[in-house]
């Protein structure tokens, strides 16, 4: 994955997936839900698939066994499409579902998840089964742990429910009193060059520990000890300015070593869950403080967003991830087709109908707005962040700014843009949409 914000976007693809999948329900056993690991043997499933179809035709209800069959036969079909397992494994969901309008409809899907899914799972019912999928939504970003005090180092990193230990030295350090024989200030100058020759060492290792190829490893590092030392190898200049930036939170600890580590784990779980939750925060904030300063840096709502796009001036575009907007493609009566976005959930239809004519235009086309961004985000040179409404300024950005907006690039005239495509064909493309 290539950088942070194109994971959490296959992530929003899986939750939703999820959230279909799991509400689907079928007529009898006809739903099935397979799932092959990494380095899985595609023939091994097909035969599967065959002995499963012998057994299919002895169902004694009719209506069940046609449906099971054609299910299992979609299944091989998409399993022919594949010479080898992906990289990262293979999941693929058939079968007959209905519709909320009573119809039954069939659903073919099958893809590559974004990371490696470790479950071998086959299984034919009312139902598609889900669980493999939400392992893959666990949070299994790494973290680095620095355990820092007067006998040694140990370094470590933790990702989900795993932990390593990458590194540890010990050292000897003289303590504050000095034996017989030498000066006091002799002493305390040797004194202080080893506790400096220390902390060179500790943040040199730091720098083997968590980069590699020039970019930091982990998602955010903790330092821990019971002595000052911790504090002096954040403030230091020795200490990698990148793994500086990192710094989640510096915590007091009773042990060193292993002990230590087990103990920083405990102390630093709530900042661990914390940091998408941080991430989120401050991304916001950026957005408002645009907004407080009055910049003209910023934009919110779909028309202004979509208009940024079209420009190339967005840099960043903040969406909420359960906006329920759908795009429209329209048809005039001259046979134009045209974009609009609207809530499906309200009663208000403007937005069908033509502004010239008044007349309502044909829908060709209807898709969920967010999937339609998340496919076309990059041809606009922009990065796609998705946000929740559970922080304080997710939810004021979800209610006060309808949930969409963009950090840009430079300042745009919205208002001037306006007037200008007041005087243009109406609808003459996408930047002209409305919501």
């Amino acid at each position: 994955m290539d950088t942070d914000a194109e994971k959490n976007i296959e992530i929003w693809k899986v939750k939703k997936l999820i959230k279909g999948l799991e509400q689907a329900r079928g007529n009898g056993t006809s739903m099935i839900s397979l799932v092959m690991p990494p380095g899985s043997q595609v023939s091994l499933f097909q035969k599967k698939l065959t002995e499963e179809y012998g057994t299919a035709s002895n169902i004694k209800s009719r209506v069940n066994r046609l449906s099971v069959l054609s299910a299992i036969t979609s299944t091989q079909q998409k399993l022919k499409l594949y010479n080898n397992v992906p990289r990262n494994g293979l999941v693929i969901y058939c079968g007959d579902v209905i519709t909320p309008e009573g119809k039954e409809k069939k659903l073919n899907i099958d893809f590559e998840p974004f990371k490696p899914i470790n479950t071998t799972l086959y299984l034919c019912d009312n139902k598609f089964h889900v669980e493999a999928l939400t392992e893959l939504l666990e949070n299994d970003d790494r973290f680095g742990f620095i355990i820092m005090d007067g006998n040694g180092a140990l370094f470590g990193a933790v990702s989900g429910n795993t932990r390593e230990v990458l590194h540890k030295f010990t050292v000897d350090l003289p303590k504050k009193h000095g034996r017989g024989g030498q000066s006091a200030v002799r002493f305390s100058r040797l004194r202080e060059e080893k506790r400096h020759n220390y902390v060179r060492k500790v943040a040199e290792t730091a720098v083997q520990c968590f980069v590699t190829q020039d970019k930091v490893n982990v998602k955010g590092i903790i330092l821990a000890g019971s002595a000052d030392f911790k504090n002096e190898l954040n403030k230091s200049d020795l200490f990698d300015g990148r793994l500086q930036a990192k710094i989640l939170s510096i915590v007091d600890i009773s042990y060193g070593g292993e002990n230590g580590f087990n103990q920083a784990i405990e102390l630093s779980t709530e900042t661990l869950l914390n940091v998408k939750f941080v991430q989120e925060k401050k991304l916001l904030d950026q957005y408002f403080d645009e907004i407080a300063q009055d910049t003209g840096r910023f934009c919110y709502g779909i028309e202004d967003t979509l208009k940024a796009l079209d420009l190339g001036a967005c840099e960043i575009v903040i969406v909420y991830e359960n906006l329920s907007t759908i795009r429209y493609t329209l048809k005039d009566i001259e046979g134009n087709e045209v974009v609009a976005h609207a809530n499906p959930d309200l009663p208000d239809k403007s937005w069908q109908l033509d502004k010239k004519t008044g007349m309502e235009m044909e829908i060709v086309k209807e898709e969920v707005f967010l999937e339609w961004l998340a496919e076309h985000y990059k041809e606009f040179g922009a990065t796609l962040e998705f946000v929740t409404d559970k922080s304080q300024e997710g939810a004021q950005f979800c209610q006060g700014f309808g949930g969409i907006g963009a950090l840009l690039r430079y300042k745009v005239n919205f208002e001037q843009l306006a007037d200008e495509s007041d005087d243009d064909e109406y609808y003459s493309d996408d930047s002209d949409d409305f919501i």
